[in-house]
């Protein structure tokens, strides 16, 4: 598959947020179908890595949406906005840059150390079980505004993530894609039982 093409198809599919703060980039030596590290905090642009010789393996509609899905984790991500954790890092921070200029080791140690504690809390919220469904789900959303039903997107998903699995030769789902699929099973209707709050929490 020539990427060129198909990237500017996948840009003209994001959201308006996609476009600004991600990057699609063809990485042909990656093993995975799909992937985005977690963006760090001094990152401008957040990059989408996409093996296209694998890629072009999906039908269309499921390319689509494992696109939507990581676009919305990645827009999820927000260093900086007013809630506790932001605010500690913050401050720990400025309170090390302080510290550091006044020569106080303790200070510096104390400041810096709330700093990592906060972005590891940070780091951790946005890889929970519950930051995966919600991606999954403001995929669908945005797919509703690109011609697909709530059903349908959800089941282009669910086939996707199995198709996934298959390309890439892993022996099945791993727990967080278990917890997904199921979700995906209860907004596609194919099953009545959804997951859990305290699953949903891990």
């Amino acid at each position: 598959m020539n990427p060129e093409p198909e990237i500017r198809r996948l840009i003209e599919l994001m959201p308006a947020s996609g476009r600004m703060l991600t990057k699609i980039v063809s990485k042909p030596q990656q093993t995975t179908v799909i992937e985005s590290p977690f963006p760090p905090i001094w990152s401008q642009e957040r990059p989408i890595y996409i093996n296209f010789d694998l890629w072009r393996r999906l039908p269309k509609p499921q390319r689509d949406m494992l696109l939507l899905r990581t676009v919305c984790w990645l827009v999820s991500i927000k260093w900086f906005k007013p809630d506790l954790y932001q605010g500690v890092v913050l401050a720990g921070l400025l309170g090390g840059i302080v510290e550091l200029a006044q020569g106080d080791a303790v200070g510096i140690v104390v400041a810096t150390g709330l700093s990592a504690i906060a972005g590891t809390q940070i780091w951790r919220s946005t890889r929970s079980s519950q930051s995966e469904l919600d991606a999954d789900e403001n995929g669908i959303k945005v797919a509703t505004r690109r011609g697909y039903t709530d059903i349908e997107a959800a089941e282009h998903l669910l086939a996707a993530i199995d198709s996934v699995v298959q390309i890439e030769g892993r022996y099945g789902l791993n727990f967080t894609e278990l917890i997904r699929t199921q979700n995906l099973r209860a907004i596609a209707g194919l099953s009545s039982v959804g997951v859990p709050d305290t699953v949903k929490q891990e």
